[in-house]
């Protein structure tokens, strides 16, 4: 399944035509990349990036120095050093999946064949931004989830609690209806 334009537009309403053609481009890529080729699969993708990107308004984080934020630079189960030097910026959630730590960085640039933990940055560029996503999906198996149409597991396996379900349920709701699902 492919997403169009038009279909876009309808899910985001305020994005301009150039920036939808780029997006519309990206998604269909990583449909066909990770098997995300069915009306509900495409439905989940869309509400998890949806939600974690602000309507695809942040491909990274938005740092503020916040207490959770400032532990990533320690935290070895991302990957990260155990010494504060700067590895939690660095390696910061990018895509709008918001891929995040320097072990993540190493496995979607291994899956992707471009370098992401020494050019940390086009990790929030298209392509790239959604590849990854797609890669953070697949390698997680949240197919799956979307085949049974279970929007609180898959909020766990994005997010890892159910932070924002509501808002994902939202996306979710407004994408199946213009995607014409029930």
């Amino acid at each position: 399944m492919k997403i169009t334009k038009e279909q876009l537009k309808k899910i985001l309403q305020r994005v301009g035509d150039e920036r939808l053609l780029s997006l519309v481009s990206s998604l269909n890529l990583t449909f066909e990349k990770y098997e995300i080729n069915t009306p509900l699969r495409v439905s989940h993708f869309l509400a998890q990036v949806l939600h974690e990107s602000g309507g695809f308004n942040f491909a990274t984080e938005i740092w503020g120095n916040t207490e959770s934020q400032l532990r990533y630079d320690t935290r070895t189960d991302l990957g990260n050093t155990p010494e504060k030097d700067g590895d939690g910026y660095k390696y910061r959630g990018r895509g709008y999946i918001q891929v995040t730590g320097k072990a993540n960085y190493e496995s979607v640039s291994k899956a992707l064949g471009i370098d992401f933990v020494a050019n940390p940055d086009l990790l929030s560029k298209e392509p790239y931004a959604m590849l990854a996503s797609g890669w953070y999906w697949d390698s997680r198996n949240i197919n799956q989830w979307a085949d049974q149409d279970n929007a609180t597991v898959i909020t766990k396996k994005i997010n890892g609690g159910l932070t924002g379900v509501t808002d994902r349920i939202k996306w979710l709701a407004k994408v199946k209806t213009v995607l014409k699902i029930k």
